[in-house]
């Protein structure tokens, strides 16, 4: 039986608005769990263009509407480390699942998977980016991310 997952690495292009939005909704629930010793949670981006930034502004507030603080959150690429060390890395949408994949070795590929596969309760495959968009996009983000997160907490501890 494989070792349950207890570091899960979050990923979104930039590490600014879904992934960080992921990570601090996870670890919500899991403080909340009275877990936080049980898990290592972590999010980056496929791409390097907002690396040592903190999360977009409108990530941060509307995040923070829910009482999750984003603010020390800082973004970072993806390393190849990563593949090794987390015990699952979720995608935020295929076309980073798809860059994930060419990145990994075969023998990590299975810790690979799509957040939104973990939903419950959202209709859709992917959490959509927020980024160009207006409030509703963060909104929604958050509304699936919580979903997916509570699936996702529910499977692993299932698996303890």
């Amino acid at each position: 039986m494989p070792t349950p997952a207890r570091k899960i690495l979050f990923v979104c292009m930039g590490n600014i608005c879904r992934s960080p939005t992921a990570e601090g909704v996870f670890r919500d629930k899991v403080e909340r769990a009275g877990l936080s010793a049980e898990f290592k949670i972590d999010s980056a981006g496929t791409h390097a263009y907002h690396v040592g930034e903190a999360p977009d502004l409108r990530s941060q507030e509307y995040a923070l509407k829910r009482g999750i603080d984003l603010s020390t959150q800082r973004a970072r690429q993806v390393q190849a480390s990563d593949f090794t060390q987390f015990d699952l890395i979720l995608a935020m949408d295929k076309d980073n699942l798809r860059l994930l994949q060419s990145q990994c070795p075969s023998a990590q590929q299975h810790k690979l998977k799509l957040m939104m596969s973990f939903a419950t309760h959202s209709p859709s495959e992917v959490v959509p980016d927020p980024y160009y968009g207006g409030g509703r996009g963060f909104d929604l983000v958050l509304d699936y991310l919580e979903d997916a997160a509570e699936g996702l907490l529910a499977s692993v501890l299932h698996k303890l």
